[in-house]
């Protein structure tokens, strides 16, 4: 596995949380794990956006970091199952206020991109 050169500093809690929750679908999973979506194929039908190889790489990474639990059923085909653990689910207030602003930002946001784009242009 690839190791950087220069160490990560995880003396404060900010960077903590960016590490755990800072990918870019990383708060939709939960979000959506949470909603009921636990399996991978409807996890990637639920976010068209992300490619498989993402999506399973950002779901490793939230259950090396203890905010999902991966379940594989000892059935043919095999299935797989996310679910929040309670250290996943503590995160669930971050997620939906992440959101809530997303949302109360959502029309300022669209106004400053089509500004962009038309000065661009």
């Amino acid at each position: 596995m690839y190791e950087k050169k220069i160490p990560k500093d995880f003396s404060c809690g900010m960077s903590i949380t960016v590490e755990i929750i800072g990918g870019k679908w990383k708060p939709c999973l939960i979000n959506s794990i949470h909603q009921g979506i636990r399996r991978p194929s409807e996890l990637s039908r639920h976010h068209p956006g992300a490619s498989k190889r993402v999506l399973s790489l950002q779901l490793k990474e939230l259950e090396e970091h203890g905010i999902v639990e991966k379940i594989i059923y000892p059935v043919l085909p095999p299935k797989v199952e996310y679910f929040l653990t309670p250290l996943g689910e503590s995160l669930l207030p971050i997620v939906a206020m992440m959101e809530n602003w997303g949302n109360d930002f959502m029309d300022e946001f669209n106004q400053r991109q089509e500004s962009k784009t038309a000065i661009q242009l």
